[in-house]
């Protein structure tokens, strides 16, 4: 058959027409069906003959490298459903929680309708930077990003990407908030008046202030887990939120996936035992309706698990009271990392007791508290030299 006047080979591979309505389509052979030995045909779009005409030369030459990769029509919104529920092996329920969450109340309903092979990096970046202008943090818009690239990944490797599209994204750059840490006057100030109140978290703060332990630790440690005869806690799990709307509580390992032992001072120990006694008077007193199937250490008076939301509130009211506002419950583990450094323990052993993954993290972290240590080390060490000479 003549060839028509729209028509036109493409480097052999294939043919050109104009459609009706101005654009331009290549058709291509990407193969045979293994089912019905019949030749796969499949069609390139464009406005010009000169764009199919490039893209067709890709296609060919991918087709005659091994590289070639088929067109995906699935959305991505699908794509995401099937990594979250079938690709996440091995990782923990608040992590594969977590992912979920960020899935689908902020990727799915801008980029979940669009079809998996033809995301771009100018719509991910897009997507990207209108996360920074909702105010999310610098961190969060990298969890986000995360979870995208490894999707993503996850596709090129089973042959649905021919390349990944977020590969060359700029995030947004994270500015370390610091740390503060309480002085020791405003220690003395909280002391004072957890006692004043007896306030009914009082021994969890306490306990929280002088081991360093994670809120979602100190509220998830179970009796079994403190040996008052060694004087030691065992930070073996911590009980977690789970993000997404109405799936409550669940113990996890620690953040760092690895128990830990904590040797504290013996003062905790005699907390932690006034908290024993004090939740024996309240298993007496609620009878039946006592209720702590996990024997936790800290409980309301019916021996439910606290909320961490509940603890928080009740923290901020107390040290809003007390003149320091900006405060939150984690700077208690940085107020205790902070004064066991001041103290003369070793960036190893506060390394330790908070579970950090390694020594230089706590030291990266603590960094104001390293320059006093060196700085006092340089006294110690000049007064030591005079001490020996007259130098």
């Amino acid at each position: 058959m003549a060839r028509t006047k729209n028509c036109r080979s493409a480097s052999g591979s294939g043919n050109i027409r104009k459609r009706p309505n101005g654009t331009w389509e290549g058709r291509y052979t990407a193969g045979t069906d293994e089912r019905t030995g019949k030749s796969i045909r499949r069609s390139v779009y464009g406005k010009t003959q000169k764009e199919v005409r490039e893209r067709l030369r890709q296609i060919t030459n991918d087709i005659d490298t091994g590289s070639y990769v088929a067109p995906c029509s699935m959305k991505y919104s699908e794509w995401i459903d099937i990594w979250l529920s079938e690709y996440l092996t091995g990782r923990s329920p608040l992590t594969i929680s977590q992912y979920k969450s960020y899935a689908h109340n902020h990727i799915v309903p801008v980029l979940g309708n669009h079809r998996l092979d033809e995301l771009s990096l100018a719509q991910i970046q897009k997507f990207i930077n209108s996360l920074a202008q909702e105010s999310l943090s610098a961190k969060t818009v990298k969890n986000i990003y995360g979870i995208m690239h490894r999707c993503l990944q996850q596709a090129v490797t089973l042959g649905y990407l021919r390349h990944n599209p977020s590969e060359h994204c700029s995030l947004p750059r994270s500015l370390d908030p610091g740390i503060t840490p309480l002085e020791t006057p405003e220690i003395m100030l909280l002391i004072r008046r957890l006692q004043e109140l007896n306030h009914p978290d009082a021994n969890l703060i306490l306990v929280t202030l002088f081991t360093g332990m994670r809120q979602s630790e100190v509220i998830g440690l179970s009796w079994p887990d403190v040996d008052f005869r060694k004087g030691i806690i065992f930070v073996r799990r911590q009980l977690v939120k789970l993000p997404e709307k109405g799936q409550g509580y669940i113990f996890s390992s620690p953040k760092s996936r690895k128990s830990r032992i904590i040797k504290p001072a013996p003062t905790v120990m005699r907390i932690l035992d006034r908290q024993r006694e004090q939740q024996k008077h309240w298993a007496q007193t609620a009878g039946s309706a006592w209720d702590n199937p996990e024997n936790l250490v800290f409980t309301n008076e019916v021996g439910r698990h606290l909320a961490h939301v509940t603890v928080y509130k009740r923290f901020k009211d107390i040290v809003r009271e007390l003149g320091f506002p900006e405060c939150r419950f984690h700077d208690l583990r940085h107020t205790f990392a902070t004064v066991s450094l001041e103290n003369g323990d070793s960036i190893k052993t506060v390394q330790a007791n908070l579970g950090h993954a390694t020594a230089s993290f706590t030291m990266a972290k603590y960094a104001h508290v390293s320059e006093a240590m060196r700085m006092e080390s340089s006294v110690q060490m000049d007064r030591f030299i005079h001490n020996v000479s007259d130098l």
